[in-house]
């Protein structure tokens, strides 16, 4: 079925019928994970540390409640207050606790726990952060609009002259993974809004940086003028999905006011001089919880194969196969392949009607003659009939 021609339905229809996810009144805004859907959250949590280890990224993990002096710091308490989850300790009247909206106020703890050498920068620091929003309860949407987050945050900590070029590297890294997924990527280039922290001439420079770095790509963008954050520029990903919706996922954000400002953020130059580094911020999938939204909604449920919950079903036609069957099974798993055995006492028709509502990649069905013969009748999603393997032609064919 071409993707023009798929039906779509709402992710949440799809979630539940294909036993990923569910929402319930005791948390709003904070999606139960099944054990298929949690399948999905971390393949996408292997393919962010996959990105992560290759570019020379180390991981860190920071606090999820932390007192409001850290957001009174960073600017968030003053604009951002309506949207964080916060309350007075009832132990200590002294003290307000903020559960994390964000994670880049807490990674400049890590930067500053040491002093830092100009050798030591880029630092580049992603953290795959649980964060709380308090959107109102009448703009939740399922997986699109939610109260719980989790990110695929990281903060990459530069000297001036090397801003250019790690730009350069998170827009192509951002480019890279949407196209994996058949997906073809926009680019905005988000100016300062009229609200901002810092001055015009600190704008100029990080909005010339980030300009430069998409120039120096070759990537067309357009300006958006005025949608920046308010401590600074940033270049926003923008994909169409199946049904020409446009949803905006990845960024890079270039600070040199929020966090090297207001953290005190230093490193020792070459002469011996404190300097005070830029950030960026940086995200790929943006939100997990929404990208998983998107992805079910755009392929309808059918998942790329290394996302798929279930990437192959062996089916059998009748008990007299069940231990070939087995054996098959576990070959598949042994090879890293998800497989599931139905071996129900039921006609393989229906087997196979099962199978396709559940969008599962491949159906791998087997009768005496394939027994006999050490074969399965490969069946794959959206093609049909893909005639009689050994388990090695299918193993090879699907890797």
């Amino acid at each position: 079925m071409s993707e023009s021609n798929r039906k779509h339905r709402d992710h949440r229809e799809l979630g539940q019928e294909l036993d990923l996810f569910s929402f319930h009144e005791i948390a709003p805004g904070a999606p139960f994970w099944h054990p298929k859907g949690m399948i999905i959250f971390r393949e996408l949590e292997k393919k962010a540390r996959e990105i992560n280890d290759s570019e020379g990224y180390d991981e860190i993990s920071t606090p999820i409640m932390v007192k409001k002096d850290v957001f009174e710091k960073s600017g968030h308490w003053e604009h951002y207050r309506d949207n964080m989850f916060w309350f007075n300790n009832p132990v200590d009247e002294n003290e307000t606790l903020v559960i994390k909206p964000m994670n880049c106020p807490e990674s400049t703890y890590i930067y500053n726990s040491k002093i830092r050498s100009y050798r030591d920068l880029p630092l580049r620091l992603a953290e795959i952060g649980l964060l709380h929003r308090n959107e109102l309860s009448g703009t939740l949407g399922g997986l699109f609009r939610v109260r719980q987050i989790t990110m695929d945050d990281a903060h990459i900590y530069v000297r001036p002259d090397q801003a250019e070029a790690e730009i350069l590297k998170v827009v192509r890294t951002i480019s890279e993974f949407y196209k994996g997924l058949g997906f073809e990527t926009e680019y905005y280039l988000a100016t300062r809004p009229e609200k901002a922290l810092g001055e015009q001439k600190e704008w100029e420079l990080a909005e010339k940086a980030l300009e430069d770095g998409l120039k120096r790509s070759k990537i067309k963008y357009k300006i958006a003028k005025g949608e920046g954050a308010f401590y600074g520029p940033k270049i926003e990903a923008h994909i169409k999905d199946s049904q020409e919706r446009d949803w905006q996922l990845g960024t890079a954000q270039l600070d040199l006011v929020m966090l090297p400002e207001k953290f005190d953020l230093t490193y020792i130059d070459e002469m011996g001089q404190k300097k005070k580094p830029w950030v960026i911020h940086r995200a790929i999938f943006g939100s997990f919880e929404r990208l998983v939204g998107i992805l079910l909604e755009h392929f309808d449920g059918a998942l790329p194969f290394w996302l798929s919950p279930v990437q192959a079903a062996v089916l059998t036609i009748n008990d007299k196969v069940l231990d070939y069957a087995e054996t098959i099974t576990a070959q598949l798993k042994k090879n890293n392949i998800r497989a599931e055995l139905n071996a129900r006492n039921e006609t393989v028709a229906k087997k196979i009607r099962e199978t396709e509502i559940q969008r599962i990649p491949y159906l791998l069905v087997i009768g005496e003659q394939e027994s006999k013969e050490n074969k399965v009748a490969v069946r794959e999603r959206d093609k049909g009939d893909l005639g009689e393997k050994t388990i090695d032609e299918f193993l090879k064919m699907i890797k």
